[in-house]
C-alpha cells in the first residue's frame, strides 16, 4: 500500500508494511509425510489450533472479526468464522464478508503477468521500456535516500522480471525517507488509500488520475538502486499493472475482471465496493495503545469511491471465500473446477523463485527465501500478507492453502501474520500424531 505515515509511535509507516517472516513458518508445511497425513484427514480436521487463535483475538476485542479458510486440493474449504463486521455490531463475519486486502492484490497481478508472458505477449526478461518508451534512460539516486538530483545512469533497463520481485531499483513512499519521498507526494505517485477522515501524520498528497499518468510520472523521477541488485519493496506491482495494460490492450482492472476473477469465481472481488454490497463489508480498525479506533467505517468507506486509478500493489477488497477460490486455481495449476483460467506452466514459474541471480536479499523481510510473481516462495509455499492483517498462502507439498482475514493496522500490532501459519502448522503436526 502507499499511503504516507501515521505520525505516531504505533503507527509508524515502516510499520504499516512490515511482512515479517510469516512464510517461514510457512515453510514447516513442507513436509511430504506430514502432507500426506493432512490430506488423509482433511475431511475430519479441526484445526483447534487456528480456532483458538481466532477466538482469543476476537474475545478479547483486539480485533471486531477473523476469518479462516483451509482447504486441500480441489475440495471446499473449512471456514472458520469469529466476530462481527464492526466491533459493537451484530452483524456476524464470515466467508463472503469483505475485506481490504491491501498487499496480497500483488500475487492477483502478478499472476496476471505470468498469463501476459505464457501468452508471448511479454517477456520475464523483457525490458519494459520496449511497451512503455519513458523507462528507456533511467537514473539511480547515487546515494540511496539521498538527493534527487545527484544521480547516475542506470546500468541495466527495468524487466518484467524485476518488476514482479521488488528488484527494479524503484521506491515506495512508506518505505524511502529523504528527498525521493517528497517527491513522490509531489507527483501524486500514491497507490492506495486508507481512509476518507484526515487522520493526524497521515498525508493527503492527492494520487494522480489514471495508470498511464501514474507510470509516465514514475518514470521522471530517480530510482533508489540500481536494477537488478537488491530487493526492496516498491511500487513495482502499480508499475506492472501499465505494463499488462499496454501489453494486452485492456484496461488493467478490466483485465482482471474478465481474465482472472470471472472465470476463477471471484464474484466478490473488486477495486470499489458497490453500494449493494455495503452490509458485508468490514470496517478497518487503527490499533493506538492497544485499542482498535476505526478509521474506515464501512458506511463510509474510501473503498466505496472509485480509486484514482487501479491499484495492483494495494487496491483490492475481497472475501475469504473468493481469496479461497484464487488459491485454489493456483494449487490446480491454473485449472479450478475443470475450468483452466491460466497455464500451468506459468503458476509453476510464477510460484517458483524468480529473484535475478545479480539481487540481494540480505538484510530485507525476504532474506534467505526466495520470491515469485509478487510473493514471497519457500520451500513450496507462496503467498504474501497484507497491512490490515490479511495472510493467505498455498504449499504445494503438503496440498494446502490457508486464507486468514481481519482488519487492523498496522499489521505487525499483533503477531497474527507470524501467529497464523504456525497455528496451521501446530494443527497439521496434531494430525500427524494422531495418525501415528
Amino acid at each position: 500500500m502507499a499511503y504516507r505515515e501515521f505520525d505516531t509511535p504505533n503507527l509508524s509507516r515502516r510499520a504499516l508494511l512490515r511482512g515479517g517472516a510469516w512464510l517461514t513458518a510457512g515453510a514447516a508445511l513442507a513436509g511430504a509425510p506430514l502432507g500426506r497425513v493432512a490430506m488423509a484427514q482433511a475431511g475430519t480436521a479441526s484445526w483447534p489450533a487456528v480456532t483458538a487463535l481466532a477466538d482469543k483475538y476476537v474475545s478479547e476485542r483486539k480485533v471486531a472479526n477473523m476469518v479462516a479458510t483451509l482447504g486441500w486440493g480441489r475440495q471446499d474449504p473449512l471456514t472458520i468464522a469469529r466476530g462481527t463486521l464492526a466491533l459493537g455490531g451484530a452483524a456476524q463475519a464470515d466467508a463472503d464478508s469483505l475485506y481490504r486486502i491491501y498487499s496480497m492484490t500483488k500475487p492477483i497481478t502478478g499472476m496476471a503477468a505470468m498469463m501476459m508472458i505464457d501468452e508471448g505477449r511479454l517477456g520475464l526478461d523483457q525490458p519494459i521500456a520496449e511497451l512503455l518508451p519513458a523507462y528507456a534512460d533511467m537514473q539511480v539516486q547515487k546515494t540511496y535516500d539521498g538527493s534527487v538530483t545527484d544521480v547516475v545512469p542506470a546500468e541495466r533497463p527495468i524487466t518484467v522480471r524485476q518488476l514482479l520481485t521488488h528488484t527494479a531499483g524503484l521506491g515506495y513512499g512508506i518505505v524511502q525517507k529523504g528527498p525521493i519521498t517528497e517527491a513522490y507526494a509531489e507527483k501524486g505517485l500514491i497507490p492506495g488509500q486508507v481512509s476518507r477522515m484526515p487522520i493526524p501524520g497521515l498525508g493527503r498528497a492527492k494520487a494522480v488520475e489514471g495508470l498511464d499518468v501514474f507510470a509516465d510520472r514514475l518514470a521522471e523521477l530517480p530510482l533508489v538502486l540500481q536494477p537488478g541488485t537488491k530487493w526492496s519493496y516498491s511500487v513495482s506491482l502499480d508499475l506492472l499493472g501499465r505494463v499488462i495494460e499496454v501489453a494486452s490492450g485492456m484496461a488493467f482492472d478490466e483485465f482482471l475482471r474478465t481474465r482472472i476473477f470471472e472465470p476463477t469465481g471471484m464474484t466478490s472481488t473488486w477495486f470499489t465496493v458497490p453500494d449493494s454490497e455495503i452490509g458485508r463489508f468490514t470496517t478497518n480498525y487503527g490499533i493506538m495503545n492497544g485499542t482498535p479506533l476505526p478509521v474506515d467505517p464501512a458506511k463510509a468507506s474510501i473503498y466505496l469511491d472509485p480509486p484514482p486509478f487501479p491499484f495492483g500493489g494495494a487496491g483490492l477488497v475481497s472475501s475469504p471465500r473468493d481469496y479461497d477460490r484464487f488459491l485454489q486455481m493456483l494449487l490446480g495449476y491454473g485449472v479450478i473446477e475443470g475450468r483452466r483460467v491460466m497455464g500451468e506452466l506459468a503458476v509453476r514459474v510464477g510460484t517458483s523463485n524468480l529473484l535475478p541471480e545479480t539481487a540481494t536479499t540480505e538484510g530485507t523481510w525476504v532474506e534467505g527465501q526466495g520470491f515469485g510473481a509478487g510473493g514471497r516462495v519457500s520451500d513450496g509455499s507462496y503467498g504474501w500478507g497484507g497491512a490490515a492483517g490479511t495472510i493467505a498462502f498455498v504449499n504445494y507439498k503438503a496440498g494446502l492453502r490457508a486464507n486468514l482475514m481481519t482488519q487492523f493496522m498496522p499489521s505487525d500490532s499483533y503477531p497474527i501474520h507470524e501467529g497464523f501459519p504456525e497455528a496451521v502448522t501446530a494443527d497439521l503436526a496434531a494430525m500427524q500424531g494422531a495418525k501415528a
